[in-house]
């Protein structure tokens, strides 16, 4: 008799380092039938953006440590501190910028982290805007990352999640009035 076991894993070899397919993410938030051990995780990302002199927006992608995909900075939940200042907290240290975050997010996406010891772990991942008003040359993860400045839909094209994409594709936020 089938015990179900792996009917909703995503099909990929399990010793890939690479993110699951845009087709296994509807499946990240489902246990394992069989153990009911896939416990959906939460984290926070800032998605940092600027506006040009011309009033186009920008959005600083960052590459990941270990396989150097384009994503946006996040982590994960700190203790009693608010999401929206864990988010601003990981901009800083992973992509050297700091600004204005807002307290509300603008979306969600889910994907598979690799842990340390090569296991996959589903994650949900809260956005929180995060308009830059500060670039730092130096930062804590500088000799780690790269980053770099792009409109939103080149950067939908380079991020490897198939659910922020769109998210990028879509933000569209108002410019502050001059001289607040």
């Amino acid at each position: 008799m089938p015990t179900g076991k792996g009917l909703m894993e995503p099909k990929r070899d399990p010793q890939s380092r690479e993110p699951p397919s845009p087709g296994s993410l509807p499946d990240l938030a489902m246990p394992d039938i069989a153990t009911a051990s896939r416990r959906l995780r939460l984290q926070y990302a800032a998605l940092p953006y600027r506006f040009r002199k011309d009033g186009q927006i920008e959005i600083l992608l960052i590459t990941s440590i270990s396989t150097r995909r384009w994503i946006i900075p996040k982590g994960w939940p700190m203790g009693k501190r608010p999401p929206h200042k864990v988010a601003a907290r990981e901009a800083s240290e992973e992509a050297g910028v700091e600004g204005r975050v807002g307290k509300t997010p603008i979306g969600h996406y889910h994907y598979e982290k690799l842990l340390s010891n090569g296991t996959f772990v589903p994650c949900r991942v809260d956005i929180f805007a995060l308009e830059v008003e500060k670039q730092k040359s130096a930062w804590p993860e500088r000799k780690r990352r790269d980053r770099q400045w792009l409109t939103p839909e080149a950067a939908a094209g380079l991020v490897g999640d198939a659910e922020l994409a769109p998210i990028l594709c879509s933000f569209a936020p108002t410019p502050r009035p001059a001289g607040r």
